[in-house]
């Protein structure tokens, strides 16, 4: 992996450098994952090159970097390789809410937190070499009233970048949080995490907006837990990357907890994205619908493997996953994986997944009526993508990703 002395740089109280410390050792020991094993099964991972890539304890400098812009956000925060560069409040100080890093030890923002709870080895690096964790906490009761946008951005050529996010919302109180990944015209290989935090009755709003360059590898990973009752509505947006991998991992763990996830991709040229979900059910009365479409042009390639895993105590479980795809090339090509593993009988579970070209009779249907037949497939395609564009849980970003969206149908050859 990559050497523990550069994790000995990275800045933090005592309590951060022994976490990447014994972080570092883990990932050390552990093996790189092939494409033999099934989490990885499909994915081009014995391609990756780490040699090639190399983090950096060295801060950016001459930093021209600007957060993405959310109508009504409260607050926005930009890193850039994975350092903290800037984080604003747009009308000062919200009460209830805390941004911090967990890197500057003088934060009264910032207390300890435990970095664990990932899921495979690049999670691992990741706890080991995020220079600059970022810290987002709402106390019980606050209701925030607009977004928290988070910007990661790459930049520097052969870097191994490393963004973290932490999110912890208090018992009864609601937030909205926007991830946006993006990057200069470089080979990169960016391994984010996000962890999402909800008490019971709260209600948390996540939205991941992936639009990196086509040289990138991402290998990212979101992990969420829901307490009693809670309200946790998780979206992806993917349109970037060469490769870009995100392994989603929702754990209802109080009783009546509501975990949602939500997708929407587009590839294009020779790219692949790929999926990997875990609605895990682990309390009573517990309930998660999971929705992903994605569209497929050039060579492009998705990977999607889903698992809806009801442990012995969940009893009363409603679990529900849906993939979707289109392909409108002949060279796409789409996996579609769905799996159940259900150990309670007083369960409601299903699982669909479709792969097909656009619909005959609806393009005909168009036909007939004058409209040409590039126009009549991308009416067809903004139809079929809209039903998750308009479900987002942070409507202020919907306007952004159907732009992304047109941008995409701009580029296909006729």
């Amino acid at each position: 992996m990559y050497p523990a002395d550069i994790v000995e740089t990275l800045p933090g109280p005592d309590w951060l450098r022994a976490q990447r410390a014994a972080a570092a050792r883990r990932a050390a020991e552990a093996p790189m994952p092939t494409f033999e094993l099934e989490e990885w099964r499909y994915s081009p991972i014995d391609q990756l090159r780490l040699e090639d890539f190399a983090p950096t304890a060295t801060p950016p400098v001459d930093v021209d970097v600007v957060g993405a812009h959310v109508e009504g956000a409260v607050a926005s925060v930009v890193t850039v390789d994975g350092f903290v560069t800037s984080v604003d409040l747009a009308d000062g100080p919200v009460r209830g809410l805390r941004i911090g890093s967990a890197s500057d030890g003088a934060s009264d923002d910032v207390g300890e937190i435990d970095l664990g709870g990932v899921v495979d080895v690049f999670g691992e690096v990741n706890t080991a070499f995020a220079p600059d964790p970022i810290v987002i906490s709402v106390d019980a009761g606050a209701d925030i009233a607009g977004p928290v946008v988070v910007t990661h951005h790459v930049r520097a050529e052969g870097v191994a970048a490393f963004p973290r996010v932490h999110v912890e919302v208090g018992a009864d109180a609601s937030l909205s949080v926007v991830e946006v990944m993006q990057s200069a015209d470089v080979s990169a290989l960016v391994a984010p995490v996000t962890r999402l935090s909800a008490a019971p009755a709260s209600r948390l709003r996540y939205q991941v907006v992936q639009e990196l360059g086509p040289r990138i590898w991402q290998l990212g990973s979101l992990v969420a837990d829901a307490d009693n009752q809670a309200t946790l509505i998780a979206g992806v947006a993917a349109m970037g990357a060469g490769y870009g991998r995100l392994r989603t991992d929702c754990r209802l763990v109080g009783r009546g907890a509501t975990g949602d996830l939500l997708a929407v991709y587009f590839g294009d040229g020779d790219q692949t994205l790929d999926f990997r979900t875990f609605q895990d059910h682990r309390a009573r009365d517990t309930t998660s619908n999971l929705l992903f479409k994605g569209v497929l042009d050039g060579s492009s390639t998705s990977i999607y493997t889903g698992l809806i895993r009801v442990a012995p105590e969940a009893a009363g479980t409603n679990a529900f996953q849906t993939n979707r795809n289109i392909k409108l090339s002949d060279d796409a090509w789409a996996e579609s994986v769905p799996n159940l593993e259900i150990e309670n009988n007083d369960v409601r579970c299903s699982h669909a997944s479709t792969v097909s070209p656009v619909d005959a009779e609806q393009r005909f249907y168009l036909e007939s009526r004058g409209v040409p037949t590039p126009v009549a497939e991308r009416l067809i395609v903004e139809g079929f993508l809209d039903e998750v564009i308009e479900s987002l849980p942070v409507p202020e970003i919907a306007a952004h990703v159907e732009a992304l969206v047109q941008a995409k149908l701009a580029r296909r050859q006729p």
